[in-house]
């Protein structure tokens, strides 16, 4: 659940690389503006200022640059930020949360991808979120030889490190966040996101309208 002490609703989006979140994200804000609906766009790593810092030394460089581990660490610590600066404040004022990647990324990413054991990661995420947690997490399906291809086709050039690390360690991604969502079908739903964006972004509010009851 989202923080008890903010009116506000927070929804993440979660995948692999080239899943299409930043662009559901924005198509969501949109539906959601259109219905009366203040919304915050952020994303992960980054969505403030320090932890945009903190960005810059994750998803640049080698894949190597790091261990699981220190990712882990970096993500958290980025997210501390994020959560204290952004997105409580967002929820505490009334807004809506629209988050790009959030707590069930560093489960994939470092947990079953890249071998950290997932109490661990639980610890650390425990640590950084407290009692803020998405009431919706959207998990954007696409097999991961796809996804990279279309990553390769936009982005920041600079921002790669992730989609180098080889499509092995992808499908481990993609592995990892299909059995997250199966053990919490009540926060979670998975949506292809193979089709065309439109009707990506009509199976989301579908799943929106559902689970938070916002009119069609």
């Amino acid at each position: 659940m989202a923080d008890p002490a903010g009116p506000g609703r927070f929804i993440t989006l979660e995948g692999g690389e080239g899943a299409g979140k930043s662009t559901q994200a924005r198509l969501l804000a949109d539906w959601l503006g259109g219905r009366g609906i203040d919304c915050l766009l952020t994303r992960e790593p980054g969505g403030s200022p320090g932890a945009e810092d903190i960005r810059a030394l994750l998803v640049t460089g080698e894949p190597g640059r790091w261990d699981a581990v220190t990712e882990a660490l970096l993500m958290n610590a980025a997210r501390r930020d994020h959560v204290v600066r952004t997105i409580r404040p967002a929820l505490s004022a009334g807004r809506w949360v629209i988050c790009d990647r959030f707590l069930h990324s560093t489960l994939a990413y470092q947990g079953y991808a890249g071998g950290v054991p997932l109490p661990t990661l639980e610890a650390l995420i425990d640590a950084a979120v407290e009692r803020t947690r998405p009431e919706l997490t959207l998990v954007l399906d696409l097999p991961p030889g796809d996804g990279l291809a279309r990553a390769q086709g936009g982005g920041s050039g600079r921002e790669t490190r992730f989609e180098r690390k080889g499509e092995a360690f992808h499908a481990a991604v993609r592995d990892g966040f299909r059995r997250l969502a199966a053990a919490d079908p009540e926060r979670c739903a998975v949506v292809d996101a193979g089709g065309p964006a439109s009707d990506v972004a009509a199976a989301i509010a579908a799943v929106v309208s559902a689970r938070l009851g916002i009119a069609p």
